[in-house]
C-alpha cells in the first residue's frame, strides 16, 4: 500500500504515521530524514543539497525528487510506503507522478487530516521538548515535575517555531502551499479527509477501516 499523508502542523501526522508503520510493516519516508541521511552518507545527491542547505536555501525540486526516487526504490519500500511531507506544491505532485510511473509504484490512497485551527495552535504551541527525545504538552501531558524531563531529568523546553505566533505563521504557509494540492488530489479520487480532532486510537480504527477497503 503506497500511501501519501496531507495534514497542517500539529494534525497528527507523526503520530498515524508512526501507527501505520507498526500495524502494516511499510516505512515512513519523511523527506526532512532522507535528506540528512544523503547528507550524512556523502552521496551525490547529498552533496548538492549540502550545498544549498548550508546557504540557507531551499534544496531544489530537482535535487529532491532524485533523493526521494532513490529511496522509494529500496528494498524495503517493496510492500508499500509512506510520504509525510512530500509533496508540498503542485510542481512537486506532478514530479513525483512522473518518477512513481517510472518505478511502477503508484498511490494507493492519500489521508488528509482537517483540524480547526484554533485547535491546532492549542495543540502545537504547547508543545515542550526533551534532548533526550521524548514530548511532552503543557497542558495535555506536562511532565510530572515542571519543567523537567520524566525520562532523563534534562530541562524541557519549547521549539522556537512553536511559539503561537510561529504556528500561526506555518499554518498560513501550509495553506497557500498545501490547498491546491488537496484540491489537485481530490480530483483522483484518492483523497480522503479525516477528522483529526478525534481520539488518536479512533483515528487510527477509521484509517484500518479504509485501508481494508484498498487491499
Amino acid at each position: 500500500m503506497n500511501i501519501i499523508l496531507f495534514g497542517p502542523p500539529g494534525a497528527g501526522k507523526g503520530t498515524q504515521a508512526k501507527k501505520l508503520v507498526d500495524f502494516y510493516g511499510i516505512p515512513q519516508i519523511s523527506t526532512g530524514d532522507i535528506l540528512r541521511a544523503n547528507v550524512r552518507a556523502k552521496t551525490e545527491l547529498g552533496l548538492a543539497a549540502k550545498a544549498f542547505m548550508d546557504r540557507g536555501d531551499l534544496v531544489p525540486d530537482e535535487v529532491l525528487i532524485g533523493i526521494i526516487k532513490n529511496r522509494l526504490n529500496e528494498p524495503d519500500c517493496t510492500k508499500g510506503f509512506i510520504l509525510d511531507g512530500y509533496p508540498r506544491t503542485l510542481p512537486q505532485a506532478n514530479a513525483l507522478g512522473v518518477i512513481l510511473e517510472e518505478i511502477e509504484k503508484p498511490i494507493d490512497i492519500i489521508l488528509n487530516f482537517e483540524v480547526p485551527d484554533k485547535e491546532l495552535i492549542e495543540r502545537t504551541s504547547g508543545r515542550l521538548m526533551c534532548k533526550c527525545g521524548a514530548s511532552y504538552h503543557k497542558i495535555f501531558n506536562p511532565p510530572k515535575k515542571a519543567g523537567i524531563c520524566d525520562i532523563c531529568g534534562a530541562e524541557v523546553y519549547q521549539r522556537a517555531d512553536d511559539t503561537e505566533e510561529a504556528v500561526k505563521n506555518r499554518l498560513e504557509v501550509y495553506k497557500k502551499q498545501t490547498q491546491p494540492l488537496i484540491n489537485y488530489y481530490k480530483e483522483t479520487g484518492m483523497l480522503i479527509t479525516l477528522d483529526g480532532t478525534k481520539d488518536i486510537d479512533e483515528v487510527f480504527e477509521g484509517i484500518k477501516g479504509i485501508m481494508a477497503k484498498f487491499a
